[in-house]
């Protein structure tokens, strides 16, 4: 969500200065910070969302047609073909 993020920087960050972040799931603190009006793209997430959707789905234990551990072999190599 900052304009400095790159993904494709090694350390994700285009300010030289910066130190990297190490674990991006805990808070930290970074002094080059600054909001980006573009961070949240809505097509984006909505791709992200059903593609999570389809995951948790195809490995849900619920799923009734997923009976045994040979069929779950089965439904993983048909992404494959």
């Amino acid at each position: 969500m900052c304009r400095n993020f790159d993904a494709a920087v090694p350390s994700q960050c285009i300010e030289d200065d910066a130190e990297d972040v190490a674990d991006k799931e805990k808070a930290n603190f970074c002094e080059w910070f600054v909001p980006s009006d573009s961070a949240f793209d809505p097509a984006l997430k909505a791709k992200a969302d059903a593609v999570q959707h389809a995951l948790d789905s195809l490995f849900s234990e619920d799923d009734a047609s997923v009976a045994s551990s040979d069929d779950y072999i089965d439904e993983a190599e048909k992404l494959f073909k």
